[in-house]
């Protein structure tokens, strides 16, 4: 009786395809376009992928994703504010804001139809068509951080976020990067509703800015890094925003107080219940500015 000749073992994904490679974790065959380099031998394509989710992700010292370190949050902002700038100009056909404002040569200062619909702006006075947070306009607590008066505000700020947000970016991740800049501007313009003269109308990132700015030195002391850098830069910005006319100082420094809270929230969660503690308290500052707002909005239309 004659003994068949032994057969030559075929990749498992491609029959006929001879090999003799292994995958070193479940031994099957696999052809060259299946091996995937391991620390030992090869392995087959489901054997590195069971691999992969049995791996946790890389996290920040703070439970954020890694993929901050690329800054993605940060360009999207700023993109999403040169943006609104382009459209602020665009609304403002034939008037004074030729590049969005109009001081400099439109460079500064100056509103159009598009900075008139989203700043913060209370309540319209007597005799005038109703408009404003209190008749109703809450959106403006949230669009005012992304409209500018002119290039030269939007350009400022815009590298002072450059500059800010990729740091904290990298530092806590993109989704707490993200929860800290939207609540630390509206933070700011809750502030500039509660302490503004009602009929004055307010915009910018600076609520935010502030806010970063604060949040970058609560950040550094907790790593354990030096902020002697950080701080003079601060103190130069709150001096401009006491004494240059026409700045929000309830905007801006609401905006530095939210963004200190927030930040605090996230660098001091404690480690076990780090994702629950920062998203709880995220939510009890947003609920507790909301409560102020509404208190603003009830003594507006009680007066």
């Amino acid at each position: 009786m004659s003994e068949s000749p032994p057969t030559t073992p075929v990749c498992y994904r491609h029959p006929g395809r001879e090999t003799y490679v292994r995958c070193t974790r479940c031994e099957r065959p696999i052809c060259p376009d299946c091996m995937r380099e391991a620390s030992v031998g090869h392995q087959c394509p489901e054997c590195v992928n069971e691999g992969r989710r049995s791996v946790r992700p890389a996290r920040t010292a703070f439970g954020g994703g890694a993929a901050g370190r690329h800054g993605y949050v940060t360009k999207t902002l700023i993109a999403l504010n040169v943006l609104l700038m382009l459209l602020s100009i665009a609304s403002d056909r034939g008037g004074d804001a030729a590049v969005g404002g109009s001081g400099f040569g439109g460079l500064l200062g100056g509103g159009t139809p598009l900075t008139n619909w989203g700043a913060v702006y209370g309540m319209s006075p007597p005799g005038f068509l109703p408009q404003g947070i209190a008749e109703g306009e809450w959106y403006r607590l949230i669009t005012a951080m992304f409209l500018h008066y002119g290039v030269i505000h939007l350009l400022l700020n815009m590298w002072a976020l450059w500059v800010l947000g990729r740091s904290l970016e990298a530092n806590l991740g993109p989704l707490r990067f993200l929860g800290l800049y939207l609540i630390a501007g509206f933070g700011g313009n809750v502030a500039a509703y509660l302490f503004s003269d009602p009929n004055a109308a307010t915009a910018g990132a600076s609520t935010a800015i502030f806010g970063l700015f604060a949040a970058l030195i609560v950040i550094e002391r907790k790593m354990g890094r030096d902020v002697s850098q950080v701080i003079p830069i601060l103190v130069i910005n709150l001096v401009f925003t006491l004494t240059v006319p026409g700045i929000s100082i309830p905007g801006h420094l609401g905006g530095l107080v939210i963004g200190t809270l927030m930040a605090l929230v996230l660098a001091y969660a404690p480690r076990g219940r780090r994702s629950l503690v920062q998203l709880a308290g995220g939510a009890i500052i947003v609920f507790a500015l909301i409560g102020l707002a509404l208190i603003r909005t009830a003594q507006l239309l009680a007066g």
